[in-house]
């Protein structure tokens, strides 16, 4: 799902850029950003296993509020805190794993309309992975 505010915000940002592509188009090169508004771009060592972990939560969202248990709606609140405490003022990697969380849920999603015993043995499968998962960025990269 795109954000409320990012669409908003492209549509700003194409209502903005019209005048300037006409510009461009007559042959003079579109202006360059300076480097302080240029978005970060920053990779740490653990970010594909976060990825990981991140996709782990979109699914174990998904099953667990398919199969209505008790915290479902608990685990979307969980990859909120994750991209606050890990991606807060670093859009693409927020982006990244907004990806990877949705990326989770709808391939649960796809599979499994009704739950089903073999949807609770995914469910915790993942959840096992998500805390596995956790423990080792935790511990190898954790403060």
């Amino acid at each position: 799902m795109i954000p409320v505010r990012r669409v908003f915000l492209f549509l700003v940002l194409c209502a903005g850029a019209t005048p300037s592509v006409s510009v461009w188009a007559q042959g003079q090169t579109p202006p360059v950003l300076p480097e302080e508004n240029a978005p970060k771009t920053v990779t740490v060592p653990y970010d594909d296993k976060l990825s990981r972990l991140a996709e782990v939560i979109g699914s174990v969202h998904y099953l667990r509020t398919l199969c209505k248990a008790d915290n479902g709606g608990d685990w979307r609140a969980r990859m909120q805190q994750l991209l606050d405490s890990e991606a807060k003022d670093e859009p693409q990697r927020k982006e990244k794993l907004t990806a990877a969380f949705n990326r989770g849920y709808r391939a649960f999603a796809s599979v499994y309309t009704d739950c089903t015993q073999a949807a609770i043995v995914a469910e915790e499968r993942y959840r096992n992975e998500g805390a596995t998962l956790a423990t080792e960025i935790t511990s190898r990269f954790g403060n």
